[in-house]
């Protein structure tokens, strides 16, 4: 009967560390998660500021080029024809 206390009680012992361990391994994985839930607002802000960026970057290229820098002539001179086109085709419009 002696053995099989100690067999009952070392079956105990493993079980209350392994309900402890499990304990502490869903902590972590909570932490994990809400890790991943904060990374992911972080990268959704970053995504947004990186498109807003790049809006301003294209509204600069379009702004310098409209300037008429040396370097932009061409592109100048394109964004003109294309506005030009584009007023053409409002005239013609209201003239229906």
């Amino acid at each position: 009967m002696n053995g099989l206390s100690e067999i009952v009680d070392s079956l105990e012992n493993k079980l209350q560390k392994l309900v402890q361990k499990t304990e502490k391994l869903e902590r972590q994985n909570q932490e994990l998660a809400n890790e991943i839930t904060r990374s992911s607002s972080v990268i959704s802000g970053q995504t947004q500021e990186i498109a807003s960026l790049q809006k301003q970057i294209e509204s600069l290229k379009t702004a310098n080029s409209l300037l008429g820098s040396d370097e932009n002539k061409r592109d100048t001179k394109l964004k003109i024809n294309s506005l030009i086109r584009e007023i053409d085709y409002c005239i013609a419009q209201l003239s229906d």
